[in-house]
């Protein structure tokens, strides 16, 4: 009934993306904190100045991955290696952690001044996944995940959220390691194999075939379906809301 096999008893969504119009805002504060900290790089070692794209460099580095993972995978992508610094670095420093925590401070700031959208295919979705008996979880590499949730008014939908205070606490990897997700299945008490996760990015969709999880929905916001496909998704959808459609 709800476009998934007749097996699945848990749903397992990421945030940004796939719940939330934050992947956007998202990618415009690593490309404003990434642009900034190359561009004073160059500028020390008289190098040439090329700005991180918001589109290919976040899909492929950055989307879906914990915040000192996407600092990391991205300036290794281009040969800078950086200490790790300390979690508390601020956001100045020239660290993993710093670079990490300026980044932080942009996307919070966007936030706040623009609030957050759900979008409402997704949330229909979660609705009709509630009223036919599914157990719902948040998965989310962000560790500003809770407060998201709040700012979009369904905080409430959601019995277990895994996100990256939680992920941080608990020793877990990141995405594309299956780890957070196997999580919430276990504390909604399923079996991966009776568990769907749905996912915009594609650290997300290996991070699902990796746990062989029963389905992996990929949502395609920005074009990337056959990406979605290599990457692990079963099946490819613009919009939750189609899969209420094909019933």
């Amino acid at each position: 009934m709800l476009g998934l096999p007749a097996h699945v008893r848990v749903c397992l969504f990421d945030l940004d993306g796939v719940l939330t119009r934050t992947a956007k805002v998202h990618a415009a504060a690593w490309k404003e904190m990434f642009d900034s900290y190359l561009r004073d790089r160059a500028t020390r070692e008289g190098t040439e100045f090329v700005p991180f794209d918001a589109v290919d460099d976040y899909d492929e580095y950055v989307d879906g991955r914990p915040r000192e993972d996407g600092v990391r995978t991205f300036l290794a992508a281009r040969g800078v290696h950086l200490p790790e610094g300390a979690p508390d670095d601020p956001p100045e420093t020239e660290t993993v952690n710093g670079l990490g925590n300026r980044k932080n401070g942009l996307v919070l700031r966007r936030i706040r001044e623009d609030g957050v959208e759900p979008y409402e295919g997704s949330v229909r979705f979660v609705h009709a996944a509630r009223d036919a008996g599914l157990r719902c979880a948040v998965v989310s590499s962000s560790a500003n995940c809770r407060d998201v949730l709040a700012a979009a008014g369904i905080e409430d939908l959601f019995e277990e959220r895994i996100d990256g205070v939680v992920a941080h606490e608990r020793g877990l990897r990141g995405k594309p390691a299956p780890d957070t997700y196997l999580e919430a299945a276990r504390r909604l008490g399923t079996d991966p194999a009776d568990a769907a996760v749905f996912e915009d990015a594609l650290a997300g969709v290996e991070a699902g075939r990796a746990g062989r999880f029963g389905v992996v929905v990929g949502v395609d916001r920005v074009g990337q379906a056959d990406q979605l496909r290599a990457h692990g998704a079963d099946v490819v959808v613009r919009d939750l809301a189609e899969l209420l459609e094909s019933r």
